[in-house]
């Protein structure tokens, strides 16, 4: 008893110091990544802008400043959250109001800019751990599964990055926990004040991300085959909750008349890299193989990534390998050890955009499912699997621990090594994970950074030049860069993708094209009076020579 007792404060202090380090990992350093394109987009809204709006007045081919273009990333009097639904409901309809209209009250008492946005972020984050103790309790009815789900999400490389991301990632995880349990909570209790808990999570998730009817309709499912595909009691109380939470989604339905989808999710990319970066997303819960590179992983626009992260040439392969074969085996086991209604609902939640994303990209091509944060509940499915897992093994070392008699059988001694190794596995997959946050906390750019990856790099070459002007075809990712630059730099920004013929203004030593349409840069290469270098071609910025 003495050596339970022990195990157990020691347990219960792990459990302590790592929530503590989730914390400091989730607010250290929120500045230092570059603020990049979809989080511009985040400032603009807020302020009550769209970026169509912020093009009309400032890229028209004018010289202006790095204060002129930054001023619709902070708030105007005249402007407040009304303006903020609207600018969201005119430019990008498949981005619910939820978390912006929360943001825009933080915004309104703090100020708007980049840290501020991001710490709004950081705390909703800190939300996820009683819905997810809670979830492991209505589902696996285990506490200790609870405290491992909450230790492996306090550390987990991915949640963290999207903890710091001045978007509604963070939000979307709460209410996918929330209304999970809510659902496994109603069909528990049978109660008419329980549907409508559910109801209520529906609705605000939702309004969370329009990535959540993929959820409903894995709830769906999952109530479906529960019920024998029978319309019982539980079915049609189910049915008519779900059916009051998406009527309450219904006025922003109503603004839904078309959803954009942007052009590089449909493009077709091999097997092999749809796989390999399957993978990077299954690893990013418990690692980050970006740790070892400061090159970009992959890039959204490329069929080639420059890392090949399952290849034997892959210093982590050791570990990128292990840990998805390790998800494969949390998966089987969850199976084969729980019942139906159990492991049927975690798959349906990795399913639910595991499946519904991927199974399109295979069949008529698209990477839609290798975007990491689109896959988030498939993401959440995998944690409680692999939480499951390794609370079970590791609970086998309690086993062999020795009783008030100091009697240790075969058997015993057999569980206990076995539930050592486990424990030893636990301890390193918590590991790996703190050090990829260590590590990414201390970066200036991560993957997740996507387009302005090289922002760092592009900005000190133009801060360090004399006299320099930047020319761009992207206001939002010219604006993005905009908080590396140095006050001083001067812009030239234009529309389209494919803008009228512009003249470079002579007052300036060095000229640099940022992040140009293939089109625009064309202009340049063509042009008989410019000679066009590269400073950094991944990047994107180029250096336009006067002949």
């Amino acid at each position: 008893m003495i050596k339970r007792s022990h195990y157990l404060i020691w347990c219960r202090s792990l459990i302590v110091i790592i929530l503590i380090l989730g914390v400091f990992f989730r607010f250290v350093n929120l500045e230092r990544k570059p603020y990049w394109h979809d989080e511009v987009f985040t400032s603009f809204w807020l302020a009550g802008y769209t970026s169509v709006e912020v093009e009309a007045s400032l890229a028209n081919g004018a010289v202006i400043s790095v204060a002129d273009l930054q001023r619709y990333q902070h708030l105007d009097s005249q402007r407040g959250l009304v303006d903020t639904v609207k600018a969201i409901a005119t430019e990008d309809q498949q981005h619910p109001p939820l978390y912006y209209a929360i943001a825009r009250l933080w915004v309104g008492w703090h100020g708007l800019n980049p840290l501020q946005v991001r710490l709004f972020s950081a705390l909703i984050s800190l939300l996820v751990f009683p819905p997810v103790y809670w979830l492991c309790l209505e589902l696996f009815n285990s506490a200790q599964v609870g405290w491992m789900a909450i230790i492996l999400l306090a550390v987990s490389p991915f949640h963290i990055l999207y903890a710091q991301e001045a978007r509604q990632y963070s939000l979307w995880t709460v209410t996918i926990l929330l209304a999970s349990t809510a659902l496994l909570r109603a069909m528990r209790l049978k109660t008419k004040l329980a549907w409508l808990t559910y109801a209520a999570g529906v609705s605000l998730l939702l309004y969370s991300h329009l990535l959540s009817f993929l959820i409903v309709i894995s709830h769906s499912i999952y109530v479906a085959v529960i019920n024998r595909w029978r319309m019982s009691k539980d079915a049609i109380a189910f049915f008519m909750a779900l059916s009051l939470g998406i009527l309450t989604f219904a006025p922003w339905l109503v603004l839904i008349d078309k959803i954009k989808a942007s052009s590089w999710t449909g493009e077709t990319i091999s097997f092999f890299t749809l796989f390999q970066r399957w993978i990077f997303n299954i690893n990013m819960v418990f690692f980050d193989p970006q740790v070892n590179y400061k090159e970009q992983l992959f890039r959204i626009r490329s069929n080639i990534d420059p890392v090949g992260l399952v290849s034997l040439g892959h210093p982590f392969s050791f570990v990128v390998i292990p840990i998805f074969i390790l998800v494969c085996y949390s998966i089987y086991f969850l199976i084969r050890h729980t019942s139906r209604q159990v492991w049927l609902f975690v798959i349906a939640l990795i399913g639910s955009t595991g499946l519904l994303l991927g199974v399109p990209d295979l069949i008529v091509g698209g990477q839609r499912s290798t975007i990491a944060r689109f896959q988030i509940p498939c993401l959440l499915g995998i944690h409680l699997a692999v939480a499951y897992l390794l609370t079970i093994k590791v609970r086998e070392e309690l086993r062999g621990v020795t009783t008030e008699t100091g009697f240790m059988g075969k058997k015993s001694g057999f569980y206990y090594i076995r539930g050592k190794l486990w424990q030893i596995g636990a301890i390193a997959i918590i590991s790996l994970g703190i050090l990829s946050c260590t590590i990414s906390s201390q970066s200036e750019t991560w993957w997740n950074k996507y387009t302005n990856y090289y922002d760092s790099q592009v900005a000190e070459i133009i801060n360090q030049s004399p006299s320099p002007l930047l020319i761009s075809n992207s206001t939002t990712r010219t604006t993005a860069l905009s908080y590396l630059l140095n006050p001083q730099i001067k812009l030239l920004l234009v529309r389209g993708e494919n803008p009228a013929p512009i003249d470079i203004p002579n007052n300036f030593s060095n000229v640099f094209l940022y992040q140009p349409s293939s089109e625009f840069l064309s202009q340049f290469e063509q042009n008989i009076k410019y000679k066009v270098a590269g400073e950094i071609e991944a990047g994107k910025l180029w250096r336009i020579i006067k002949r």
